[in-house]
């Protein structure tokens, strides 16, 4: 019976390896639609508060990535069946404007609350706007949306730095790129403003690259903008999400470099990304998580939706297919979770991430492939070795059995 169980696990493994996980920018990636719906009934159920009290910003991320994946499929519809992606990003966009999304952040910050907080929000609000028919949107949305973009574009411009701060004092530059590029999706809705911004934002963040690596730094000096830490996997997976709304040929060569320093594949073992470049270790934290041979779960995650949006289907598929045998998904009918549901944000994180592709602006081509379609094999071998390895003591005894049979007969 063991050994039936195991060969039964180690085939579907095989199963959900080869599987398509992705269905590119155009299709609905299968199973998105019902992890929201696990998610929608975990963050009615309080997982925001216990999000938060894992990581500062856990509360805001759960809400926004919801309402995001939600946006990403209503794109999808036909503009008269959006109403429940409209519905449902409405209600996370309702939720960050809340105390408790606002909690983590300060008031006193330009803008208020802080560069996160501000710029995420207002992704999300132009993703809102994005599916609503341009003649029949919602005034006081358009409203807010250009108010809030104003008031993101002249901390901008009265900063020394092109990279705001979040908190008080501490400036991570990942976060003035999604800022930024809510201020390019603010062009492709309302009549646009923001052009200059962008290009001087642009030539803040040439000078200003990380030395070791030639990528946007992880942390910043607040008040110069001059990097305080090297570029590490976890901001980058978001950035390279989101610089191709603001730049596309700067990001495409930013994009190559970082999957040349740290896309990897641990022991031969499929592709993920690590949190520091190749040949370079440090600590993990909050944010990172464990780093099992230097690799970051969460970067890879949010990687896949950064190759979607650059067009590196390869890279894309492969990191889908390695999440479906290593995120130990479990389905029902109605519902889809990864890691036995223990763990809600990563779910959020990879329903965006699968449902990523450009909204402003498109990548000039897709970059060369960097991942062999044979990088299954592995894997599948050593799932064939663990489905096969539990009948071997049967298949030995047998044998030796058979052998005496022999041996007795001839004697």
């Amino acid at each position: 019976m063991l050994a039936v169980a195991v060969g039964l696990c180690a085939l579907a493994g095989m199963v959900r390896l080869v599987a398509p996980a992705t269905a590119g920018t155009t299709g609905e990636p299968p199973g998105v639609r019902r992890q929201l719906t696990f998610l929608r009934s975990a963050l009615d159920g309080g997982a925001g508060d216990e999000a938060q009290r894992l990581f500062p910003e856990g509360y805001f991320f759960l809400h926004a990535l919801y309402g995001l994946a939600w946006v990403e499929l209503g794109m999808r519809e036909p503009a008269g069946e959006r109403s429940a992606a409209l519905r449902e990003a409405r209600w996370a966009l309702g939720r960050l404007e809340s105390p408790s999304g606002r909690a983590p952040f300060s008031p006193d910050l330009v803008p208020p609350y802080g560069v996160f907080h501000r710029g995420w929000s207002n992704w999300l609000r132009g993703g809102v706007l994005s599916l609503q028919p341009a003649g029949s949107r919602d005034p006081a949305e358009s409203r807010r949306f250009a108010d809030d973009s104003a008031a993101l574009a002249d901390a901008f411009g009265a900063s020394a730095s092109p990279y705001l701060e979040a908190y008080p004092g501490q400036a991570w530059p990942v976060d003035s790129t999604v800022a930024m590029a809510s201020l390019r999706l603010h062009d492709t809705l309302l009549p646009p403003r923001y052009a200059g911004t962008a290009e001087r934002w642009l030539e803040g963040v040439r000078r200003r690259l990380d030395p070791r690596t030639g990528l946007v730094p992880h942390r910043v000096d607040p008040g110069t903008g001059e990097p305080a830490e090297v570029a590490r996997g976890t901001s980058q997976s978001v950035v390279h999400r989101f610089l191709p709304e603001i730049d596309p040929a700067f990001a495409a060569g930013q994009y190559l470099r970082f999957r040349d320093r740290y896309v990897a594949s641990p022991l031969g073992l499929g592709p993920a990304v690590r949190e520091y470049p190749e040949g370079m270790d440090g600590p993990a934290d909050v944010d990172s998580g464990p780093l099992p041979l230097g690799v970051s779960l969460s970067a890879t995650v949010v990687t896949l939706g950064a190759a979607q949006v650059h067009g590196d289907a390869p890279l894309a598929g492969a990191l889908a297919g390695y999440g479906e045998l290593a995120g130990l998904p479990v389905d029902t009918p109605w519902t889809k979770r990864y890691a036995f549901g223990l763990l809600p944000a990563g779910d959020a994180f990879l329903a965006w991430s699968k449902t990523a592709r450009p909204w402003v602006a498109r990548p000039p081509g897709p970059p060369p492939a960097s991942v062999s379609g044979w990088w299954r094999l592995p894997l599948l071998t050593v799932l064939a070795a663990i489905g096969v390895a539990p009948w071997l003591p049967a298949l030995v005894r047998r044998h030796r059995h058979h052998r005496r049979l022999r041996t007795g007969r001839r004697g």
